[in-house]
């Protein structure tokens, strides 16, 4: 098997050559992100909607609606998952002179799957990066660095660590570059995802599952139609004014999840001034879980004209992602409670393209590093 990060070996050579390089205890060190990423980067892209007060949907006006599950076999709506995974490793600090700066290496992609109406699932496409970061302002050869980089074919990428791309430094803020790898890299991926869904062949009703909140930024998406947002760990900050009578009730997030029944959803409120339309939907009978908020999933809808969408389409997206609980990651992940099992395919496909810790370890050393 030939080393797929063989082509990172000049750059790793120019930056060894450049400043004293003091490697990582057993060449790669895995950094996490903390706290949970998904959760921090939902109540970001809320903005300042905390309160939810406005009802985005007609003709229902009840806090709550039941649901039937909506099965394949009876219509298909949800035929494309599309998720992403990131794993970035700390390979050692450079240093130059006084400065310094780590360096990290990332394997980053995203996998959209297809569901035949068979039930039989393939991966419709998927893309996979290996992503060299380094803080280019702490060195007076980040330019160069990146140059080498780029010529090491298009499945490699040169990020600055420390560049604004207007959530990084709010998931991850302060000036520590190695707090920040893991969520750039997660950046990085979101931005992946976004243009793997974009380009997807898809026939009109054949809705597109994305998972996680819908991006910041929703004009690139102007021109596709039938997709949402699906969300397993969402933000706990909003509150919520519940249409009923004398105006309705105000309630935080866990009231709002507490009183929602299982094979039920909430209202659709109004998210972004009315861009995006938002609600949950509990997928797991409550009773066999820790707390309300396990069993429900978020739901974004982008909404571009602003009007209120139909209760019926929210009911039947709604009712059909009811259905997609009947398979689950049980003991393979720790949300399988509110886990597409879909989406999970779709992240596993991901991660099947990643090479092994062993093989990072293995082909990525320093020059100059025992056996290389």
């Amino acid at each position: 098997m030939a080393n797929p990060f063989a082509p990172l070996r000049p750059a790793l050579e120019f930056i060894a050559r450049e400043g004293q390089v003091l490697p990582a205890t057993g060449q790669a060190m895995e950094d996490l992100m903390r706290p949970d990423h998904a959760e921090v980067l939902d109540g970001l892209r809320m903005g300042e909607d905390k309160l939810l007060d406005v009802i985005m949907e007609s003709p229902n006006r009840e806090p709550y609606v039941e649901l039937r599950p909506l099965y394949r076999t009876h219509k298909h709506l949800l035929r494309y998952f599309l998720d992403g995974s990131a794993r970035t490793f700390f390979l050692g600090d450079v240093i130059e002179g006084t400065r310094r700066t780590p360096v990290h290496v990332a394997q980053v992609g995203a996998a959209a799957v297809f569901r035949k109406d068979s039930g039989q699932v393939h991966v419709a496409r998927s893309t996979h990066r290996i992503v060299l970061m380094l803080d280019k302002q702490a060195v007076s050869f980040g330019d160069r660095v990146e140059e080498l980089v780029r010529e090491a074919g298009p499945g490699f990428m040169f990020h600055d660590t420390m560049e604004e791309d207007g959530e990084t430094e709010r998931t991850s803020p302060g000036k520590e570059p190695r707090s920040r790898a893991a969520h750039k890299a997660h950046h990085i991926m979101a931005q992946i995802e976004e243009e793997l869904g974009r380009s997807l062949p898809r026939e009109s009703g054949q809705w597109l599952v994305l998972d996680g909140s819908l991006g910041k930024d929703l004009y690139p998406w102007r021109a596709v139609k039938e997709f949402l947002g699906v969300t397993k760990s969402f933000s706990r900050e909003p509150l919520f004014k519940l249409p009923g009578a004398r105006g309705g009730a105000r309630v935080n997030l866990y009231g709002l999840l507490a009183g929602l029944p299982f094979s039920a959803r909430t209202c659709a409120f109004s998210a972004r001034s009315g861009q995006v339309v938002v609600w949950y939907v509990r997928i797991r009978e409550q009773r066999h879980l820790d707390y309300p908020l396990m069993g429900v999933v978020k739901v974004e809808y982008p909404n571009p004209s602003q009007e209120p969408v139909s209760s019926e389409l929210i009911d039947e997206l709604s009712s059909a992602l009811v259905a997609e609980r009947q398979a689950t990651p049980h003991g393979k992940d720790v949300r399988w409670h509110a886990h597409l099992y879909a989406i999970y395919l779709a992240e596993t496909a991901v991660k099947n393209g990643f090479v092994s810790v062993e093989v990072l370890k293995a082909g990525i050393k320093w020059p100059g590093a025992q056996g290389t």
